[in-house]
């Protein structure tokens, strides 16, 4: 279609639990525009999106795809995007720039609670939705009960926008719920219009009182009229619509088959006259009065095999043009994007999502300008779960890994990296077990970086539950010249939890000189790092109260090993003892959920300190607990399975605590350290 006929613009996201079809639905999609010949499926791996080869692998949405086409003198601009749980960061990130979302869901009443949080993220930040229920020829529930069902997760009230017309389980037509005028679907074609079906009139005349009713609630004179007995004329109603889904008070419910292309036109044609226009949501986002200065958004960034880092941008003002300069970046070009395919352009105006290459420095979420860019709102960053040790499997590859892991976190901002300071591992953060494996096969694939991985050690420490005194600790060796020669006495006592080490002194009458006391110290903190049981040792006190000293052979060397000897003979009898870092937990799950979610933390030796209703969540609960760090591994692929993969948890260290005794033994033989035991 001719760049000429081009009046205006939508961007869409396309949004919805996994396995509920979205990618088959932007394949219908591009199919019914012209915009691709032959659909492709998940299946078969040849889908415009899902193109990356780690979304093939699994048959699975990993990352956002982008896809434009032409509609009735529109370029309509959609986002495919991950479905999983365990990649709602790029989600979020993407539906901060467009313009409507549809919400894709599955006709089957027990998953339909799954799009809870996806509504709610939506609705807090006024993005305007549409919910298209797909798979029509699979549902197990009523039209009316799918309705109600789909209610009860949405702050908005939804209105359907049109009625399914069933024959058995198969999906054959719709009857609009404006006009009121019945269709059939014909495979590969536009739907006919055919006589309105007399045994669906009571069922379509309760739905369509549901949805006039839901709109006088935002407008006096259909209200007026309803109150009548006055049929609003269509013109009206759709006004509405338009007017209350711009501002997101109501949420429009289509039904289809995206497999079949059924319903997809009737969605494409409220999307080009419902949706809100690019300027109204730029209005919006800035909040302020419009100018010519560009401004545009990062909602994602790839680096790709071969053009290097790309920059999905939403441009909410001005133009941008070839070789741009923005917050000091010269822009290497300007693409519109067909999953992996590019199309360049030389300029684009306020309104589109593109591609921008070579934008070095510039993060997913930035706000860019060839000015002083503005405050704008950004997707919140959610906390890592799940976590594993990495290494690579190549020695030599070490000096490589920082700088591919930097790229990575760039691609997907969900990902945390850390060198963990006790154990000493690179640990690799995110949203799940897929979501890292996915990780890493980028590491494989682009960076040619194979990792092996483990799980995290937990980071144990370890004190003494009794004080010792006077333990006596001297160092003498001769070896010709000068020898060495230190020798000291220290009181060893157990700190209350969480006072970490202190160390001090008591000598009188100069039996140790002050310039060696420091290596008194020095010794004592080298053998804490390493402590009997094969940890860091915490919460000890050291007194070095008596001593001697040569005037020849004492150094502060020499007192330094005195003091590691003290501690070797003192440790062992002031009964030491493992303790393990508890976290701080704070669980969300849907109250239905609840006592499960008890039941799992009580078994995971966990300490319930409570719970309550969730804030602004309704039906939703917050459990805040105790939860020992060696049992949080698997916590988050427990909790997902117990709560139709909706229930998430917060967490932060709190404090250490003694580990169980049987517990202990056997941490301490996979340690090797069986034979120093858990001594009382």
């Amino acid at each position: 279609m001719s760049e000429k006929v081009i009046s205006s613009s939508r961007n869409v996201a396309i949004v919805g639990p996994y396995l509920s079809g979205k990618t088959t639905l932007l394949e219908s999609l591009l199919s019914v525009t012209g915009a691709i010949s032959r659909k492709g499926s998940v299946k078969d791996g040849n889908t415009i999106g899902d193109s990356a080869a780690e979304a093939r692998d699994r048959r699975m949405s990993v990352e956002v795809s982008t896809a434009c086409t032409e509609y009735e003198g529109t370029r309509f601009t959609f986002l495919d995007c991950p479905g999983s749980v365990e990649f709602t960061q790029e989600t979020y990130n993407a539906l901060i720039g467009v313009d409507a979302a549809i919400v894709v869901c599955e006709p089957i009443r027990d998953r339909v609670l799954t799009l809870a949080p996806l509504f709610k993220f939506l609705d807090d930040w006024e993005i305007p939705h549409l919910v298209f229920v797909n798979k029509m020829d699979r549902a197990n529930i009523h039209v009316l009960e799918t309705l109600h069902a789909l209610k009860a997760v949405s702050s908005r009230p939804l209105v359907a926008h049109q009625y399914p017309i069933m024959q058995g389980e198969q999906l054959t037509g719709f009857i609009d719920m404006v006009s009121e005028q019945a269709y059939q679907y014909h495979p590969g074609a536009p739907a006919d219009p055919i006589p309105f079906p007399e045994d669906l009139k009571a069922e379509e005349h309760t739905a369509r009182a549901e949805m006039l009713e839901a709109l006088a609630d935002f407008d006096d004179h259909l209200l007026e009229e309803l109150l009548e007995d006055i049929e609003p004329p269509q013109e009206e109603i759709l006004t509405d619509l338009k007017m209350e889904l711009g501002a997101d008070l109501v949420v429009p419910v289509f039904f289809g088959v995206a497999e079949q292309d059924y319903g997809v036109r009737p969605l494409l044609d409220a999307l080009l006259r419902e949706a809100p226009e690019p300027e109204a949501t730029a209005q919006r986002r800035l909040k302020g009065k419009p100018s010519n200065t560009p401004i545009a958004q990062v909602l994602k960034t790839y680096y790709t095999p071969q053009g290097g880092k790309l920059s999905l941008v939403r441009v909410w003002q001005g133009k941008l043009t070839d070789g741009i300069v923005l917050n000091g970046v010269r822009t290497g070009g300007i693409y519109r994007l067909m999953g992996q395919q590019q199309q360049s352009v030389n300029e684009v105006a306020a309104g589109e999502i593109v591609a921008l290459s070579r934008l070095e420095g510039i993060k997913t979420g930035d706000i860019i300008s060839t000015e002083r860019p503005p405050e704008l709102p950004k997707a919140e960053q959610l906390e890592p779960v799940y976590a594993l040790a990495i290494t690579p499997e190549k020695r030599n590859d070490e000096v490589k890994l920082s700088a591919a892991i930097t790229k990575l976190l760039e691609e997907d901002p969900s990902l945390v990296w850390e060198q963990h300071g006790d154990t000493h591992e690179v640990i690799l953060w995110g949203q799940g077990e897929i979501h890292l494996q996915v990780a890493l096969d980028r590491l494989r694939r682009k960076y040619n970086l194979p990792m092996s991985t483990h799980l995290p050690q937990v980071p144990y420490k370890e004190t003494i539950r009794k004080p010792v005194n006077a333990v006596h600790g001297r160092y003498k060796h001769q070896s010709g010249g000068h020898g060495q020669f230190g020798d000291v006495y220290l009181d060893i006592q157990p700190l209350p939890r969480g006072e970490g080490f202190n160390f001090k002194e008591t000598i009188v009458g100069g039996v140790v000189p002050r310039q060696y006391i420091p290596g008194v110290e020095m010794g004592v903190r080298e053998f804490l790092t390493h402590g009997p049981l094969g940890f860091p040792m915490v919460d000890v006190a050291v007194t070095l109260t008596n001593g001697s000293y040569h005037t020849v052979d004492s150094s502060e060397q020499a007192f330094k090993q005195a003091a590691r000897l003290a501690m070797q003979t003192g440790i062992p009898q002031a009964q030491p003892t493992l303790l393990e870092p508890i976290l701080r937990v704070e669980v969300t799950t849907p109250s239905e959920f609840t006592s499960k979610v008890l039941q799992l933390l009580s078994g995971k030796r966990g300490q319930i300190l409570g719970y309550e209703g969730r804030h602004d969540w309704q039906g939703w609960d917050n459990v805040s607990a105790y939860l020992p760090q060696a049992e949080m591994h698997d916590f988050i692929v427990e909790l997902r399975s117990l709560t139709l993969g909706v229930g998430s948890f917060h967490w932060e260290y709190d404090h250490l605590q003694e580990v169980p005794d049987k517990l202990a033994e056997r941490v301490l033989a996979s340690n090797g350290n069986a034979s120093n035991g858990n001594s009382k």
